[in-house]
């Protein structure tokens, strides 16, 4: 912006192994590239168990943290606070390499070969895609707090300045004249909250899912063009002036207007979705690497009230409820806010809406 397989099982039976595996982390701030990598090592359990001690007994170990582009300002600010922290309690030096990106670009690269220890991923479902890879074993939700859900945000209407078609909220997008700027949800993560918010502003607030479906219809057909991510959704809107909204992230909002880049009209409809960003440690890497220790103290460390603040900084809501409490007067109050698992979970939505000939595809034709 790689193997042994030693499974959780097998580490759980093994705690000694476990315990050996201790890790170091640098500080690699900014926008990183790395040429993937492929294919599969073979080495066995106790050549894996040297590696460890061998990074046990080191001055300085790293691990890569592979993530969606706009965490990057909140773990500029995390990672310096954890690499202190390593420091002063295990006395050996950190350097952790990130690698910023589209959410399922950068899935893809995880499973191509990037070496990630761990993944910030903007989606279950892309973490879910290299766990169905062998990259990462099943039941990782359960290996962190919060069920591995490290982020949380919800969508916006944006809108131009001072608002000048009066929208108040998700009813106005399917009026006739009104121009819907998003990003295609096939290609693009962040695209598929925004339908699936749009879906729950009627399904979820009382409406039939045939309601939930006119109404989805008729805001897609006031969708004048369907970039391939978020950020091309917003260059649309920005840059080239199209639309009369925009579907954004809630953090990306408060982001832009923090960095002085926008001082946006927006609006957070009070059904809403609640946008679950999970974090997890890449199995077979880190076992490899003999990167466990470290890696699964950095993915705990982003559940404490210091990391959780820094991400509330940039426009995140906390998971963290004492954080949540500090800052609640940031965020505006949503009175119903459901999330993806109240929908069947991310594979049924991911068959139902987004598969080849699902319930998007049949939008799109009726849009023709």
């Amino acid at each position: 912006m790689t193997f042994t397989i030693l499974s959780r099982l097998n580490l759980r039976l093994q705690p000694s192994l476990r315990r050996s595996s201790v890790l170091l982390v640098a500080v690699g701030l900014g926008v990183t590239t790395f040429t993937p990598i492929s294919g599969t090592n073979s080495q066995t359990a106790s050549a894996n168990q040297k590696t460890q001690l061998i990074s046990q007994r080191g001055k300085k170990v790293e691990i890569t943290l592979v993530s969606y582009a706009v965490t990057k300002a909140a773990y500029e600010k995390i990672i310096p606070k954890f690499v202190a922290k390593w420091k002063r309690e295990k006395g050996q030096d950190l350097v952790i390499r990130q690698s910023y990106g589209g959410s399922g670009s950068q899935t893809r690269a995880v499973i191509d070969g990037l070496d990630a220890d761990v993944v910030a991923l903007a989606l279950a479902l892309d973490t879910k895609k290299i766990e169905q890879a062998g990259l990462i074993q099943p039941g990782w939700e359960k290996e962190a707090p919060n069920n591995s859900i490290v982020t949380r945000s919800v969508v916006t209407i944006e809108t131009r300045d001072g608002n000048p078609k009066k929208i108040q909220g998700w009813s106005d997008l399917a009026k006739p004249g009104i121009k819907v700027i998003t990003a295609n949800p096939k290609t693009s993560g962040g695209a598929r909250w925004n339908f699936l918010a749009l879906w729950g502003a009627i399904a979820k607030n009382g409406g039939s899912e045939a309601q939930a479906l006119d109404f989805v219809t008729k805001v897609y057909r006031n969708v004048p063009v369907l970039p391939k991510d978020a950020r091309e959704a917003s260059d649309a809107f920005y840059k080239k002036g199209q639309g009369d909204v925009l579907l954004n992230y809630e953090n990306e909002v408060i982001l832009a207007a923090k960095q002085g880049q926008t001082s946006p009209s927006y609006i957070v409809p009070q059904v809403n979705i609640s946008i679950d960003g999970p974090v997890a440690v890449v199995d077979r890497n880190v076992d490899k690497k003999g990167t466990r220790e470290v890696s699964e103290a950095f993915v705990k460390f982003l559940f404490t009230p210091e990391a959780q603040r820094e991400f509330a900084d940039v426009g995140f809501r906390p998971v963290n409820a004492s954080v949540s409490q500090e800052v609640s007067n940031k965020f505006p109050k949503v009175s119903k806010l459901y999330n993806v698992q109240s929908l069947g979970g991310w594979d049924a939505i991911q068959k139902k809406f987004f598969d080849d000939g699902a319930v998007f595809d049949k939008i799109q034709g009726g849009r023709r």
